[in-house]
């Protein structure tokens, strides 16, 4: 049975705030957040999404439970995605709810993971349990729109990352860019570079601006994969992106140079040859295989050229643009885009938010006619 999201009771919001505190540490899982409901209404245990190849929500919350001397006999599960009937990294969280006497369980969302999609739910019916869907869904799907991706277009989520001045430069023609926006702009969008599981530039930006492109976010205990598009295999070997430690470097690139390629593997790259029938990297099969990478969110911050193509190329799903109260006249803009001739032929976006940080403004748009999934 579906609900309406006016209908979502407290636990539900509870745990969904739970959820959003696994969204930093959890992926490629999905972050998901479960509250333990007894039948007088009292609160027994809750849990979220721990680090990969750790507890999912569900058992968190069933020990949380445990630990505080509550039985969870009769009590209701609270949700915020189909708990997973399969054997993957950990056992499945629906046999633990059935064995721990869970009478029902309220769900935001079927998991779009074809290992369980609804058998999860199925399992728990055939147990005896009652299951409602459809509370919190939407903020749920939002929270986890890589994981979806992923699970369904068998690609990742593309967020395109820029900072510019109120006329849309993102650098001056001596390519000076630090700093157009403020350090609150700044932090916030390290926590859009932590809660992705890559982070993509291009060889362009290494080479002019030397960049560590990691999450610096306090208490963060992962850290995005760092994808670079190289060509021609020019990412140097003293460039400050090494220094990042306990972090995988994904380098695409077209060239067959087995000299240039060894010499990065040796500092702990792995490196990807997928030219396109230009010479340059594929984008689209970059996609595909960082998909199957488990890349849930992909987190771009690259210059104009590199941005214009994969706009052009309609790999971008959404943009993440801080804008400063600051014109700058002449510089670069945020993607290289036309000639166009008719204003028709321009990117079509949607608004999805905006917002004030510190002294500047935030805004996400979403291209629009993008297939629904």
């Amino acid at each position: 049975m579906q609900a309406d999201a006016s209908s979502v009771d407290a636990p539900m919001v509870q745990a969904l705030e739970l959820a959003r505190r696994a969204r930093l540490d959890c992926p490629p899982n999905p972050a998901v957040g479960c509250v333990l409901v007894g039948p007088d209404g009292a609160v027994l245990g809750q849990g979220f999404t721990q680090p990969v190849g750790q507890a999912h929500a569900e058992v968190m919350a069933l020990r949380d439970a445990a630990a505080k001397g509550h039985a969870v006999a009769g009590s209701t599960a609270y949700v915020t995605l189909e708990p997973c009937s399969h054997h993957g990294r950990t056992g499945p969280c629906c046999e633990a709810l059935i064995s721990a006497g869970v009478k029902r369980v309220v769900a935001s969302l079927q998991d779009p993971n074809p290992k369980v999609g609804g058998n999860g739910f199925a399992r728990l019916r055939a147990a005896g349990v009652e299951v409602e869907v459809g509370p919190g869904a939407l903020e749920a799907r939002e929270m986890n729109i890589g994981f979806f991706s992923r699970m369904v277009r068998g690609i990742p989520w593309v967020r395109m990352k820029a900072a510019t001045s109120l006329d849309g430069r993102t650098a001056l023609p001596n390519k000076r860019s630090q700093w157009i926006t403020s350090a609150a702009a700044r932090e916030d969008g390290h926590l859009w570079r932590a809660r992705a599981c890559a982070i993509l530039t291009g060889i362009g930006t290494v080479l002019e601006d030397d960049p560590r492109l990691d999450a610096r976010v306090p208490g963060v205990t992962r850290q995005p994969a760092l994808v670079i598009v190289d060509s021609r295999l020019e990412t140097p070997p003293a460039a400050r992106l090494w220094s990042v430690a306990e972090r995988r470097i994904l380098i695409y690139t077209a060239s067959q140079d087995s000299a240039r390629q060894e010499a990065l593997i040796k500092l702990g790259a792995q490196v990807i040859v997928l030219p396109n029938q230009g010479g340059k990297v594929d984008l689209a099969a970059v996609l595909r295989d960082l998909g199957r990478r488990e890349v849930n969110e992909l987190h771009v911050e690259a210059g104009y050229k590199l941005n214009g193509s994969l706009l052009r190329e309609g790999q971008v799903d959404e943009l993440l643009i801080y804008q400063a109260p600051l014109l700058l006249g002449d510089g670069a803009g945020i993607a290289a885009l036309g000639p166009f001739t008719e204003l028709t032929q321009g990117v079509a976006l949607e608004w999805v938010e905006a917002s004030r940080v510190g002294a500047d403004m935030r805004f996400r748009t979403r291209v629009a006619g993008r297939e629904q999934f």
